[in-house]
């Protein structure tokens, strides 16, 4: 084997150029779909880590359902609005729920003395959302009931508000102007980044309660957030809130749902379909790749086999046997194979550190590069080599010697 291996590297080296024109080929195959794999896999730990702040353990109850086609959209706006006494009657009913928040929004314009924000997300919820969302006051402390109860003007504002208005980051117990409104804020949230395009420090919370109070309570429609009592039992609150909001809806047997219950799962299948395209489109250019790669270590292993007609001849009538030139011819190629993956893997890791670095774009080496490169080697080579090496290896010994 090892010998094997020195005649197909000095057969190689001896014509590097030519072997290195092979292998462009394969090489600019695999920096393809190497590339799309790199920005896939950033994409996809971006992406989990976003959605986990959605919680895998919450539903959300909506009016209508989440990237729903238009005509479904169009039908969902005539249902009726989700009012706020549903958040209740869910959390008093329900067995396999441990916490429910209504979510209500509102862009709000902040100031604080000389200072002002604009586009704040208002977002009005119960004293429950801190569980639910997971997130953590850093100063102060969350809403409370009776902050809900009695509509209280507090506040618990995101960390990009704070550092927007206040310079010395001292926010708690201050007063802040929300759309011409005194609130008081009681408390920062932890540092949360983006989500999908959205910050979510540029954001604060307030009573549910208190937001209808300053918006009007009955063109709003309400959005309910549950946690399931237990991370294995979130089917189970699914259909037990199904059968809860018929209740509250008061929907006859048969009658279709008039509101829809998401969760992160429906992201996480949108997310994929469209990953499922870019990955067809990666494996079907790479496969074109590939092809011609091979074609062209197929050309080039019998051109070898021909000029190297008469050393063959040689060792065959000193005894190698068929299998033996076979290979030999075998590893030729799949050393011109290994050679293309290298060069395509390593064009591929540049140019994702230079999109990771250089761009918005997440990419990250995914660990199954070298699993996908031995596979590539093994395919490209045996395939494509298999022809040449039988050639070889079936050449007669007296006919070889005559070559010229």
């Amino acid at each position: 084997m090892i010998e094997i291996l020195r005649i197909a590297g000095a057969a190689l080296w001896a014509h590097k150029f030519r072997a290195l024109l092979t292998t462009l080929g394969i090489a600019i195959g695999i920096f393809t779909v190497g590339v799309v794999m790199a920005i896939i896999e950033g994409l996809n730990a971006t992406f989990s880590e976003q959605i986990s702040s959605l919680g895998s353990d919450v539903l959300y109850v909506d009016k209508r359902a989440w990237f729903q086609g238009h005509e479904e959209w169009v039908r969902a706006r005539q249902r009726r609005n989700i009012g706020l006494d549903a958040v209740d009657y869910i959390a008093e009913r329900s067995q396999y729920v441990s916490h429910a928040s209504p979510r209500v929004y509102q862009r709000g314009t902040f100031k604080y003395r000389d200072k002002s924000l604009e586009s704040v997300t208002v977002q009005g919820v119960h004293e429950d959302m801190a569980v639910i969302s997971g997130t953590e006051v850093v100063e102060g402390r969350f809403l409370s009931r009776t902050d809900s109860r009695h509509k209280k003007p507090v506040a618990v504002i995101g960390n990009a508000v704070r550092e927007n208005l206040f310079e010395n980051g001292d926010a708690v117990g201050k007063y802040v102007s929300i759309n011409g409104r005194r609130f008081l804020v009681i408390g920062v949230m932890e540092k949360q980044g983006q989500m999908m395009g959205r910050d979510l420090d540029n954001m604060a919370y307030i009573p549910a309660e208190t937001l209808l109070k300053m918006y009007g309570r009955r063109w709003r429609n309400i959005s309910i957030a549950l946690k399931a009592a237990q991370p294995d039992l979130v089917d189970e609150a699914r259909d037990e809130v199904t059968g809860i909001m018929r209740r509250y809806r008061q929907l006859r047997p048969g009658q279709e749902d008039d509101f829809a219950i998401n969760q992160q799962s429906t992201l996480q299948e949108l997310y994929d379909n469209a990953t499922r395209m870019l990955w067809m489109v990666a494996i079907g250019i790479g496969s074109i790749a590939l092809i011609v790669g091979g074609v062209g270590v197929m050309n080039i292993m019998l051109v070898t086999v021909t000029e190297r007609t008469s050393e063959i001849g040689i060792r065959k009538s000193l005894g190698a046997r068929r299998s033996t030139i076979r290979w030999q011819f075998l590893v030729e190629s799949m050393t011109v194979s290994a050679l293309g993956v290298l060069v395509g893997f390593l064009m591929a890791s540049g140019v994702a550190i230079i999109v990771e670095q250089a761009t918005p774009l997440a990419a990250r080496i995914p660990p199954t590069w070298g699993g996908l490169g031995i596979g590539v080697v093994v395919v490209v080579g045996l395939v494509f080599g298999l022809w040449p090496a039988n050639k070889a290896a079936r050449l007669d010994p007296i006919e070889a010697l005559r070559y010229e």
